[in-house]
């Protein structure tokens, strides 16, 4: 037999049920699945305006709207897509609309934040010996050359310090799309303090109290047709 505690308990309890129930409400099994917030979203298919009446918002002079064809179109100056980036007109931008051609995610002004990081990072590791960050970043040729002067410098028992003090800028100088190639030219122009110590700690290159100017062009290769969205450094020469 049920005592009188169970059955306070058991009234409890289908009370406490039926309000979440009247505030939650009940599955059904028509529910729309949580969304997500990164999963792109499907285009919404158009509304038929063969049905609906379209009312043209008046201007500020009071003039009807201008209808296709109108020398106000005709005249309408085209959308600087490279703006501080590259000039419209010049091979650069030209460069830069291939690219995005094949490759419509391309982010020039996103490609220059990154390259500028990209750029400090591989000068830090080039200066400290770090092989493993180098490997990510360069391509083979350019990586065997960095990781050959290491070797060598290792050898001697020689030390490099590198310090930035600031990047200036960092501009794209060139951009073609060759084939499957993304290519992209920068100059940087830097300031770094930077000096080179034999195994005794003595200084045989550079001063560790001089902020030197410093202008390097770098050029970064990505293959449009691969996943992986990282570019690689293919060549490297002294500013001019």
């Amino acid at each position: 037999m049920f005592d009188i505690y169970t059955i306070i308990f058991l009234a409890l309890a289908v009370f406490i049920f039926l309000r979440l129930r009247s505030v939650l409400g009940q599955r059904t099994g028509r529910e729309r699945p949580p969304s997500n917030p990164y999963a792109r979203q499907p285009a919404q298919p158009s509304a038929d305006k063969s049905d609906k009446k379209v009312i043209p918002l008046p201007n500020r002079t009071g003039e009807t709207a201008a209808k296709p064809g109108d020398s106000a179109d005709e005249a309408a100056a085209p959308v600087d897509r490279w703006k501080g980036v590259a000039e419209a007109g010049t091979p650069v931008a030209a460069g830069l609309d291939a690219i995005a051609a094949v490759d419509p995610q391309f982010d020039a002004k996103h490609f220059l934040t990154g390259a500028r990081a990209a750029y400090e990072m591989i000068v830090t590791a080039f200066a400290e010996g770090d092989r493993r960050t180098l490997k990510n970043l360069l391509s083979r040729d350019v990586y065997e050359n960095f990781e050959s002067a290491i070797a060598a410098r290792e050898q001697r028992g020689e030390t490099v310090e590198s310090r930035f003090v600031a990047i200036d800028s960092a501009a794209i100088t060139g951009a073609e799309q060759r084939d499957k190639q993304a290519q992209l030219t920068l100059r940087f122009i830097s300031q770094m303090v930077s000096v080179t110590r034999d195994k005794s700690g003595a200084v045989i290159d550079g001063n560790p109290d001089k902020v030197t100017d410093v202008t390097d062009v770098w050029t970064f290769v990505r293959d449009v047709s691969s996943r992986d969205p990282n570019w690689k450094l293919v060549a490297t020469e002294g500013g001019r």
